[in-house]
């Protein structure tokens, strides 16, 4: 049995913050028990600037870390705006606030600049969150502390129901935010999503000391907080789903005059792009080139339901693609800007290859004596950048600082610099 699964197992970590002032938070058995109200009932939604006011109010009086949480409307609308904020802190209780109907929430934001935030997998909600105004100055990532604390599991539930006893409804995860008014269940979904995640975060601030882990989550939780905005992708037409079976230049260029032409109507529209034209669909038409609407109507993606006017659009993307003189059509794969795929180092650096090969293998025995995935311990790519181009001289010294200069935190270094000297060493 592992550490985490030690502790899963272990009752006295358990907290009762959500159970009725009747309820230990599990049976006499130990089984867990179903939350299921928030203990001062589903807070009303905070939707106008007089209500907003209130609960800045009360959550800038409030003490110790703030639990917050983001529900996005992914697979029904354009983009990942938040549509639901949640909330809650010792003193303040629970909020829901609906920031379509407050957009600027900077001040909420700043009514919490000096407090912990505390969020599970903080890395999906910090985007949609600093777009209407809530950047966290400090925050602590339950789930990241339960990948360092090797938990098999870390998904909010598992994470709850193993440390704390506790079982979460599951049913509203993916549903559309957007819809106004948000029922009545979903409100009790989103306000127990946060009603035991500062207690989730005490257990397991607990556990990651006694594993001798915590200075290493807070370097992650730093390194969090402080990453800039993520750059916007270079191509993104190049991640449909399919394009493995692209492989001329000409069929590429329909995809790009596809994709472009589904994002910009899905943004027009304020819907999912998959939800105007498949993936499949555009793979398919690419595939293809078909010469006229009859040809494509032919095609999956593109049947009976389809209007002529929607068919002629898409048809006019294939033709403008058809029409392109061949130096501006796109070249096969995207540039890369660091090693090569690691597949084809055995036939470019064969000695490269075979630092790769022991540096895999060190990685991995550490992790799992460290009892976390190997991607926390050091990104991959970080392993590949190093083995690529190691330092002239190999020395705890320079990998460090290689390491480092690939932006690797302290703990990472200190944990991985002895086992990449030995394997670039070999």
């Amino acid at each position: 049995m592992t550490d985490a699964q030690e502790t899963a197992a272990d009752i006295s970590l358990r907290t009762t913050g959500g159970a009725p002032p009747d309820d230990g938070g599990s049976t006499d058995e130990g089984a867990p028990i179903p939350l299921l109200e928030p203990r001062e009932g589903i807070p009303p939604v905070t939707a106008d600037e007089d209500a907003l006011a209130e609960v800045i109010g009360a959550f800038a009086a409030g003490t110790g870390p703030v639990a917050v949480d983001a529900e996005r409307a992914s697979g029904y609308r354009y983009g990942q705006r938040a549509y639901l904020v949640q909330l809650r802190r010792e003193g303040a209780g629970s909020a829901l606030v609906d920031p379509v109907a407050c957009p600027d929430l900077s001040g909420l934001g700043e009514a919490l600049a000096d407090a912990e935030w505390v969020l599970h997998a903080a890395s999906q909600d910090l985007p949609c969150l600093r777009e209407i105004g809530m950047v966290p100055a400090r925050l602590f990532d339950t789930e990241l502390a339960g990948r360092l604390a090797g938990f098999p599991r870390v998904g909010l539930g598992a994470m709850v129901e193993g440390v704390l006893g506790f079982v979460l409804e599951k049913g509203h995860s993916a549903v559309d935010w957007s819809t106004r008014p948000l029922p009545e269940p979903w409100l009790r979904y989103a306000a127990l999503d946060v009603e035991l995640l500062v207690d989730l975060r005490d257990a397991l601030e607990k556990e990651l000391e006694r594993q001798g882990k915590l200075e290493w989550a807070l370097q992650e939780f730093d390194a969090i907080a402080a990453a800039p905005p993520a750059e916007p992708r270079k191509d993104p037409w190049r991640r449909t789903s399919g394009m493995h079976k692209v492989r001329r230049r000409r069929q590429l260029a329909v995809v790009r005059e596809l994709w472009q032409t589904r994002d910009r109507i899905a943004r027009r529209r304020d819907v999912s792009p998959s939800k105007v034209l498949g993936d499949a669909a555009i793979v398919e038409a690419a595939l293809a080139i078909p010469a006229n609407v009859h040809a494509l109507a032919a095609l999956n993606g593109f049947g009976h339901r389809m209007g002529r006017r929607q068919l002629e659009q898409w048809q006019a993307a294939v033709d403008r693609a058809k029409e392109l003189p061949d130096t501006q059509l796109p070249q096969p794969g995207q540039p890369v800007t660091g090693p090569p795929p690691p597949r084809a180092w055995a036939d470019k650096d064969p000695a490269a290859a075979a630092r790769l090969s022991a540096a895999r293998a060190a990685v991995s025995a550490l992790a799992e004596r460290l009892n976390m995935p190997q991607e926390n311990l050091i990104t991959p790519d970080t392993v590949r950048r190093v083995c690529w181009e190691p330092p002239q001289v190999v020395d705890a010294e320079s990998v460090a600082a290689a390491l480092t200069g690939h932006g690797a935190r302290p703990w990472q270094v200190e944990q991985v610099t002895p086992a990449l000297v030995t394997a670039l060493s070999a």
